[in-house]
């Protein structure tokens, strides 16, 4: 070990030797009067960028500098070598300044091999001279330092990193290459807190002025729970009932969603990205339907989406206002109402089979018995349409068309059996029937039943009387038409006072009888054959007569009336007529002696005036005579008179009073008949 210790000292001695000759030799080289001064020492430069080394020197007395230029690679013993001519430096150096005194080496495009010691070689009129102290330049690159996946809500650091230390530097920062010039700052650090999923991206930065050489690119990742969490429906326009329907869940997340849940209101109805709804019904428009959105970071709910489903008409029905007692005269209210989607557009009201109205409401004002039936709406949106179940339109009313039917309805005969029925049209039916004969209350009942029916009954006016809880009405009264045989069959003498032999009197016969009598027969009593038919009946003889009344029914006979006729006027009539045919006679021997004296007195007195002469002869047979063979023979009584005009003469002498009347004068004459008629 010793040897080896002597080995290296005389080592040690041999380098040091060596260095002191050759500083020795420099110094003597280039000498020692030049100062060399640098504005920096050392030099930070981005790779790529542009530097600038600024060298000066002091004039010297009796110095001319003839040139300067800048070298690298300072070695012992060589001569410096123009940075010019270096390898890898072509094109990129270029002198500045005076060139003597001041001397500046632009360099561009910076390398990282440019990273060395740059040196000042001074060329004098006497000597050259090479700088010892140099300027080391650095090159560096931008490195962003950024974690690679943060939560959101953290925090983060985004550093700006170079190996030396740039000059002043003014940091710029890009987020997906877009300058965020908000962040200008003289740090190399962002800080994001608390950081949120907005910040996730790709960032770089650069230093101003050198905009063009920014670092490497460097993505944040931020994991964040889902957000933004939407559905969307398909199809996105009307939905139909029974169409299929599809529900897709979209949202926001870092990681990516792991879960999705399906929710209809509050109940869980599926999983997955997508929920499809087939043959949707109307039961699911209006439903609110969400998504729930799950990763590892946490969860979120989207907001609810609610499915309008179109479909026609359904649950129709029709509700009646007032839903009580609906009285004629008062005003209804049929409402129509559904369910549809879209609204109903269209009512249609029917009753029974006819269309009535058209709107949601129907009213009928002051509704009538005729308004009473079913009724039912119909619903029609653009989709479909539904009628309604039919509603019974129950109209209260009091009774009308009151009316009496008569069984048996032809004939009612005498001791049969008549039943009158009322009928009529009322709401709520009828609950009380009064009968009436005239204005008598004869019965109850809607039936009124009249036994062993009498001719007193026949002509008698019945009607009925229906009430029931809104009112009452009457029948018109019906007659009714009893059919019975005669009765109180009676006989009428004319004339009622004495009756003249030989004369005629006339009996009728009267009776009570339904139909009317047909046949009326005459009989006298103690004879057994009639004597005449007819209601009247002309008696010539006296005796006892009666008559017999008959119609289809039946028949009676009257009791026997007596007819007597009186002689002793039977004389005086025959005695009055003998007069009277006398007084006739003599009438007309008068009018002739008055004719012939006028014909001789006309000449010679002409003033002499006659009235006229009347003479009125009236012959009365007061009885017809018989034409029964076997009546007895009867005098004839002629009756006559005459009245005689009083005349005037033109004598003053026999000129009777103003006031005197006319004579009349009667004569009956009476004329017996002996065999044959006169």
């Amino acid at each position: 070990w010793f040897l080896n210790l002597c080995r290296r000292m005389m080592f040690l001695q041999t380098a040091s030797l060596l260095c002191l000759i050759s500083l020795f030799m420099i110094t003597g080289a280039f000498g020692n009067i030049w100062t060399v001064t640098y504005s920096q020492e050392h030099l930070c430069a981005l790779n790529g960028s542009t530097v600038f080394m600024n060298g000066s020197c002091q004039d010297q007395e009796g110095y001319t500098v003839t040139e300067t230029f800048w070298y690298i690679n300072r070695v012992d013993g060589e001569m410096p070598r123009n940075l010019r001519n270096e390898s890898g430096y072509s094109g990129r150096v270029e002198y500045l300044g005076d060139k003597q005194i001041h001397s500046s080496l632009r360099l561009s495009d910076v390398k990282k091999t440019d990273e060395k010691k740059y040196y000042l070689r001074i060329i004098s009129n006497k000597d050259k001279w090479a700088d010892t102290t140099g300027v080391t330049l650095t090159v560096t690159d931008l490195q962003l330092i950024a974690p690679a996946e943060v939560t959101e809500g953290q925090s983060a650091v985004l550093t700006c990193k170079t190996t030396c230390n740039l000059t002043d530097p003014t940091f710029i920062w890009y987020k997906n290459s877009r300058d965020l010039t908000t962040n200008t700052t003289k740090s190399n650090e962002v800080h994001l807190q608390p950081v949120s999923s907005e910040d996730a991206g790709s960032y770089s930065c650069a230093v101003r002025g050198y905009e063009r050489l920014p670092s490497p690119a460097r993505t944040l990742r931020v994991r964040y729970s889902p957000k933004n969490v939407s559905v969307s429906i398909s199809p996105s326009g009307e939905i139909v009932e029974d169409s299929s329907v599809t529900l897709t869940c979209s949202s926001d997340a870092n990681p990516p969603v792991e879960i999705y849940t399906w929710f209809k209101g509050t109940t869980s109805v599926g999983e997955g990205k997508i929920y499809t709804i087939s043959n949707i019904t109307s039961e699911d428009s209006g439903e609110e339907y969400k998504c729930k959105c799950s990763n590892k970071v946490g969860h979120q709910n989207s907001s609810s989406v609610t499915l309008n489903v179109l479909y026609p008409p359904k649950n129709v029905s029709v509700s009646i206002s007032p839903s009580l007692e609906i009285v004629e005269g008062s005003s209804v209210t049929l409402t129509c109402s559904s369910d549809a989607n879209p609204p109903v557009e269209n009512y249609t009201w029917f009753k029974e089979m006819t269309s009535v109205g058209e709107e949601k409401v129907y009213t009928t004002s002051k509704i009538t018995s005729e308004d009473s039936g079913e009724y039912k709406c119909k619903c029609s949106n653009k989709v479909g349409h539904q009628n309604s179940s039919s509603v019974t339109l129950n109209v209260l009313y009091p009774p009308k068309n009151v009316s009496v039917s008569i069984s048996p309805p032809l004939e009612i005969v005498e001791g049969s059996s008549v039943t009158l029925t009322c009928s009529s049209d009322a709401n709520p039916p009828v609950v009380n029937y009064t009968w009436f004969k005239e204005m008598t209350s004869v019965g109850e009942g809607k039936i009124y039943t009249i036994s062993n029916i009498t001719s007193e009954d026949s002509g008698e006016e019945y009607k009925c009387k229906c009430s029931n809880e809104v009112g009452h009405h009457n029948s018109s009264s019906v007659t009714l038409n009893v059919l019975y045989s005669p009765k109180n069959v009676s006989v009428s003498i004319s004339p009622s006072g004495e009756i003249l032999e030989g004369s005629s009197v006339i009996l009728t016969c009267s009776s009570d009888a339904n139909p009317p009598v047909e046949i009326y027969t005459w009989f006298k009593v103690n004879e057994s054959s009639a004597v005449g038919s007819g209601q009247s009946y002309r008696a010539l003889q006296s005796g006892q007569y009666y008559c017999q009344a008959q119609n289809k029914h039946g028949s009676d006979r009257s009791a026997a009336v007596p007819v007597t006729l009186n002689w002793f006027q039977r004389i005086v009539v025959y005695a009055g007529f003998g007069v009277l045919v006398f007084v006739c006679i003599c009438l007309i021997i008068t009018c002739f002696l008055v004719r012939k004296k006028k014909r001789i007195d006309s000449v010679a007195d002409q003033s002499l005036k006659q009235d006229d002469f009347s003479t009125n002869i009236v012959e009365t047979n007061p009885i017809d005579r018989p034409s029964d063979s076997d009546s007895s023979e009867q005098d004839e009584v002629l009756y006559a008179s005459i009245v005689h005009k009083k005349t005037t003469d033109s004598s003053p002498a026999v000129k009777a009073s103003a006031s005197e009347e006319d004579e009349v004068q009667y004569a009956s004459v009476r004329f017996t008949h002996t065999g044959a008629d006169y």
